[in-house]
């Protein structure tokens, strides 16, 4: 769970608590009173309730909306606020791929007048056909001055001819290619004090064998503002394959949207390589949102 102050769970039995703890049982129940369960789908999207970050809860929920025939005003209506945007964009994304017209349109006029577009935009760029969303090219040009800063990610912003920030290259990169694989996490880990930078340790990283003990250290290896990871991480990540996929059904249940979208990311490859077997979580290709039944939290 993401949000900060205590939320128990309602009794495992209910269709409340159910429905919170992502069950099977509970979708079920919910087609039985629509009416009655509908308040509890709607909060669902406002909280995160996943114990962890393995299930995709957002297929669930979708599914949900769609089984049970619900209005969708209040989840447009929580893409207003910037804590709960990002769980409500993915379910109307996953509704719209669904051929629901109307979370479509809500999410293309979120990024036309909404205030959180920049995310919603990204978002929908990754996972929407490119003619859903390259009409709004104008749109971004035109609003993208009134952004605090250029957006880090490349799609869709270079295909508009919007500039992205990059790193600043600095020094010219050291040789670290003596090093064993223990010094280079060593250099990670801050562990050797005006060493060569982090980011010179990745790109060593990148061109080796996997190395395990890299993924303990991903949630440290950040910008100084918090906001992204250190240039070369993901690359890095990639060279790790199945290696990864454990910690990343971690990382994407974290509150840090950096490392929830890098461990989606992570899931995402692995799901389209089938480096550890076929899962009902896949996005592009699933044509029932709702996942299987979750096992009870603690």
């Amino acid at each position: 769970m993401s949000d900060e102050d205590v939320m128990p769970y309602a009794r495992f039995d209910s269709v409340e608590g159910l429905l919170q703890r992502g069950r099977g049982l509970g979708a079920v129940r919910a087609l039985q009173g629509p009416l009655a369960a509908a308040p509890f789908v709607y909060h669902g999207i406002r909280r995160d309730w996943r114990w962890d970050g393995f299930d995709d809860r957002a297929c669930y929920l979708a599914g949900l909306v769609r089984d049970l025939r619900l209005s969708l005003a209040p989840v447009v209506e929580l893409t207003g606020d910037e804590g709960q945007c990002r769980r409500a964009a993915e379910v109307l994304e996953l509704l719209a791929l669904d051929d629901c017209d109307e979370a479509r349109e809500a999410l293309c006029s979120h990024v036309r007048e909404g205030a959180h577009w920049v995310s919603v935009l990204e978002s929908v760029s990754g996972l929407w056909p490119l003619e859903w969303w390259e009409d709004l090219g104008e749109v971004a040009r035109a609003r993208i001055g009134g952004e605090p800063e250029p957006p880090w990610f490349t799609e869709p912003w270079t295909r508009f001819g919007i500039e992205v920030q990059r790193p600043d290259p600095g020094p010219a990169p050291h040789d670290l290619t003596g090093l064993a694989d223990d010094e280079l996490l060593d250099l990670l880990a801050g562990a050797r004090p005006g060493a060569p930078s982090r980011v010179d340790a990745l790109r060593e990283l990148s061109r080796r064998d996997p190395v395990e003990g890299l993924i303990p250290l991903v949630p440290s290896l950040v910008t100084p503002d918090g906001r992204r990871p250190l240039p070369l991480l993901r690359r890095a990540i990639d060279r790790l394959g199945a290696l990864a996929v454990p910690a990343a059904r971690r990382w994407v249940g974290d509150e840090r949207e950096w490392l929830a979208r890098l461990g989606s990311d992570v899931l995402a490859v692995a799901d389209r390589l089938g480096v550890h077997g076929p899962l009902d979580r896949g996005r592009r290709h699933r044509t029932d949102p709702r996942p299987p039944a979750q096992t009870d939290p603690p």
